[in-house]
């Protein structure tokens, strides 16, 4: 059995990640298995940065497997801002409420077109001897002009899905689980994971770098530009 460390502390992203990466033969361990472990702090420019700085603080502390994720929201009119500071906008961390009410006053006034808006995720993989692989999500929509629904965390009741036309925050969670940004750079790893799981060999099983996504991961405006290359 292959034990992983989910190196977060946050219930809503490890809920999902363990129904997202539900595999045979992987053993879901969290940072709460861990009481010891101090925070990582998140100093990074891009969420790929991050994910990859607590995948391998937390790999290298633990002596497992680490898989971190660092996601937040892209929004056009502010720049690509909040980004790597989404958790954090208003000023206090974890703060949802403050941070999507900060969002919303950015932009009233804003015409729909103008609202345009994604989630992205980036998820590291890194064992005690460094980084595994990185895969990416993205996720469109745009900003609605209020809050709407109790499901989801952080800006989901104000991240509208024009083809669903629902915010984040009204969606059934097993749709969210299909659509959203983490699910998206889960389908990517998934492969990867499974290899590991099950011992066979090649690139990744060795310890070989390897990205496995399409899209380059910002945080303060990002873009995408095809697939990734290992460094």
């Amino acid at each position: 059995m292959l034990e992983i460390v989910i190196a977060t502390r946050n219930r809503h992203k490890l809920r999902e990640l363990k129904v997202l990466l539900a595999l045979r033969r992987i053993r879901w361990r969290s940072l709460a298995d861990f009481p010891r472990l101090s925070a990582v702090k998140e100093r990074g420019r891009t969420f790929d940065a991050n994910a990859i700085h607590k995948a391998q603080a937390v790999a290298r502390a633990t002596g497992r497997l680490a898989l971190a994720d660092d996601s937040g929201l892209e929004v056009t009119a502010l720049g690509g801002a909040p980004g790597v500071r989404s958790a954090r906008f208003s000023g206090r961390h974890g703060n949802d409420g403050a941070n999507n009410e900060k969002v919303l006053r950015m932009l009233s006034g804003l015409p729909a077109s103008r609202r345009g808006a994604r989630y992205r995720c980036s998820l590291a993989l890194a064992g005690p001897s460094g980084l595994v692989a990185v895969a990416r999500g993205m996720w469109r929509g745009r900003i609605a002009t209020t809050s709407r629904g109790r499901r989801g965390f952080g800006y989901d009741p104000i991240f509208f899905i024009p083809r669903a036309g629902k915010t984040v925050g009204q969606l059934p969670v097993v749709l969210k689980q299909r659509l959203s940004h983490r699910a998206d750079a889960a389908r990517r790893l998934r492969p990867l994971l499974a290899q590991l799981a099950s011992g066979r060999k090649g690139p990744v099983a060795r310890g070989a770098v390897r990205a496995v996504s399409g899209s380059s991961s910002g945080g303060r405006g990002g873009d995408r530009r095809g697939p990734a290359r290992p460094p």
